[in-house]
């Protein structure tokens, strides 16, 4: 079973930038598609963006296109976000989420593992 654990989360004026990491133990990492997924107050958890195995197929919600980069580093078990010219409305606690055996980057959007979260507030 996978652990997953967030970091890179803080406090962003709009138009700025963040990158956000999630790191991986306790599994084969190069087993599993990855995937970021938000949840805003007030909101249910949304999916952002999601990695194949390999990272040759990624996988993004409409909003974040162009905007933001997902990737990953098998030899580090590590997950990346790169956000790019954030918005107010896309303060949100971001998730990472893990999916064993996921034939494209879509299959995460059903995910089997979450991590614990990091908070993003980005400021108008």
């Amino acid at each position: 079973q996978v652990q997953l654990a967030e970091s890179g989360g803080g406090l962003v004026q709009a138009g700025g930038s963040l990158r956000l990491s999630c790191a991986a133990s306790g599994g084969t990492f190069s087993n599993y598609g990855m995937g970021w997924f938000r949840q805003a107050p007030g909101k249910g958890r949304q999916f952002v963006a999601a990695i194949s195995w390999s990272g040759s197929s990624t996988y993004y919600t409409d909003s974040v296109k162009g905007r933001f980069t997902i990737s990953r580093d098998n030899a580090k078990k590590t997950m990346y976000l790169q956000m790019n010219s954030l918005k107010p409305e896309e303060t949100a606690v971001y998730y990472c989420a893990a999916k064993l055996w996921a034939r494209t980057a879509q299959a995460v959007a059903v995910p089997d593992y979450w991590g614990q979260g990091t908070q993003v507030t980005v400021s108008s």
